[in-house]
């Protein structure tokens, strides 16, 4: 990962994120039944779609164990190297043309060739589709896709862009099967194929065994050195359950969705039958604000929110140490992450953020909705959001309601802007500043709100992207970053550290969360007594 340290930067660091998995075992034997031999792991991020061409979201911790990508981030590597590829790289010095070379006899696990025309039938469709909530943004420089016999894939792009690789090492661009899936609509089944590490056997889309049942797969030629050779991954509704569920064993370990208290607790016992692992993390949480509402929409509105939350005592009172506050929207370990929100707001300051309003002429309680998503990010959440509501009417000056919805439910939500201010999660597309700039702003972007910035769309981008060394950018997104917030459009609150607790029993958990911190079910395994 770049790493770029202003001087005036704070430590914005880490809050807490918990996904579980549940991963399989290391050698499978005639002897005992499958469920001796199978490891699983819980999780409170359950995926929205199994299409990878309907989601910008978490639900590529699953693609990400299930398809493959042209090119991938190997275990504790932080640049993008072959996988479905043998072979990738620009062809031209203007950056505007990328080509790849397939290795040989790969295949889906339907059968299928993994060629070169399955390569640009999985890219194109992404385009087509153009499904909200999906990948395609990440597609924007993409002007066609060529075949040149059946291992040579060439990319030709519309501009300049040195993120290119980055972009086809995301799950978003996951390769599928010609044979199983339409080019010009999202598959809504269940099931899925792919060319990954593992097969999908079985998948559970709602009820108390919520999962997706993986097993090895046998004509798999990637990168990946499975420790084990089967896994479930069980979807929670709720933490505490989750954690539960640890405990009594009937899961082996969890990623993301513990609580603060969840994580403490657990580290607490760190003596006893079950150990959490920590890793350094950029996933971020933020606001968003929606211009369809009227109050929103006001810029004084936005900045006196952004002068009123206190960052220090929302990580405390909810996270418990587990977390810090975060200042940009480009999180702390990134190049170019800057401190621009505490540069600009200072700390929590209610008769500054009254100025703010009485300037604007808004002399009145500002009455405002908080929407969160109630089954994503974990149960503190709920008590985030709450924190929020506490401190922006303690100040005298707004009326907030907060509300929750299960994640499909706020998704539809969101797309269709029904939501004055609402919470997200953001988890990078891949380790570069890009990946927390530009998915955010265009008329079609992550958060399904239109964000149009001209200077950041038309010059600072483009400029960044012609840039093959990404230090030689740093520049550019720390002047996106002061941008954004002068907007007060995203208002970033903390940045997360990835836990993983996993039973005694089980290892390679240090090992499991790569740059886009997905977990890589693959590294997990059952220790022997002689490990």
């Amino acid at each position: 990962m770049h790493v770029f340290d202003r001087a005036r930067r704070l430590r914005a660091a880490a809050a807490l994120t918990s996904i579980s998995l549940l991963a399989g075992c290391g050698v499978l034997t005639d002897e005992g039944s499958d469920t001796e031999h199978r490891l699983s792991v819980g999780t409170t991020s359950k995926p929205s779609t199994l299409d990878p061409a309907g989601a910008w979201d978490g639900s590529w911790e699953l693609y990400r164990n299930v398809f493959q990508t042209l090119l991938s981030y190997p275990t504790g590597t932080v640049s993008p190297s072959p996988d479905a590829a043998q072979t990738c790289g620009f062809a031209d010095t203007a950056h505007r043309v990328y080509a790849c070379t397939l290795k040989e006899g790969l295949t889906f696990s339907d059968g299928t060739a993994l060629d070169a025309d399955a390569v640009r039938h999985s890219i194109e469709r992404i385009v087509k589709i153009n499904a909200d909530g999906g990948p395609s943004g990440l597609l924007s420089s993409l002007d066609k896709v060529e075949t040149q016999g059946k291992q040579k894939v060439v990319f030709r792009l519309n501009k300049p862009d040195a993120t290119f690789p980055f972009v086809l090492a995301t799950p978003g661009m996951s390769l599928v099967s010609p044979a199983a899936y339409p080019s010009t609509k999202l598959r809504e089944d269940d099931s899925l194929v792919g060319s990954g590490p593992y097969t999908l056997k079985a998948y559970r889309a709602e009820g108390a065994d919520s999962g997706a049942d993986l097993e090895r797969n046998e004509s798999y030629k990637g990168f990946a050195d499975r420790k084990n050779d089967a896994v479930t991954i069980r979807y929670f509704d709720d933490s505490a359950k989750m954690v539960k569920a640890l405990k009594d064993k009937q899961i082996d370990a969890t990623f993301r969705g513990l609580t603060a208290e969840q994580v403490v607790g657990l580290q607490d016992q760190a003596d006893g039958p079950i150990h959490v692992t920590e890793s350094p993390g950029s996933e971020i949480h933020y606001l968003v604000f929606n211009p369809k509402d009227k109050y929103a929409a006001k810029p004084a509105v936005r900045r006196a929110i952004a002068q009123l939350v206190d960052r220090p005592t929302l990580v405390e009172k909810v996270y418990k140490g587990t977390a810090e506050p975060l200042y940009s929207m480009v999180p702390t370990g990134i190049a170019g992450h800057t401190t621009d929100f505490f540069d600009e707001y200072g700390r929590a300051d209610a008769a500054q953020a009254k100025r703010i309003l009485r300037t604007a002429g808004i002399t009145e309680r500002v009455p405002l909705a908080f929407w969160f998503p109630t089954d994503r990010y974990g149960s503190a959440t709920a008590l985030e959001f709450a924190e929020l509501k506490r401190q922006l009417e303690a100040s005298g000056l707004f009326e907030v309601t907060v509300k929750g919805l299960p994640w499909k439910e706020f998704q539809k939500g969101v797309q269709k802007g029904s939501f004055p201010v609402f919470g997200r999660g953001w988890a990078p597309d891949y380790p570069d500043p890009d990946s927390f700039v530009s998915p955010f702003v265009g008329k079609r972007n992550a958060i399904s709100t239109p964000y149009v910035v001209p200077e950041i769309t038309g010059e600072l981008l483009p400029k960044s992207r012609r840039e093959i060394k990404r230090e030689n950018a740093t520049d550019y997104f720390v002047r996106a970053q002061e941008v954004l917030m002068h907007d007060a459009r995203l208002l970033p609150l903390w940045q997360g550290k990835m836990y993983v607790a996993a039973l005694e029993d089980v290892g390679g958990t240090e090992l499991t969360l790569d740059p886009q911190t997905v977990m890589q079910v693959w590294e997990l395994y059952r220790k022997t007594s002689w490990d």
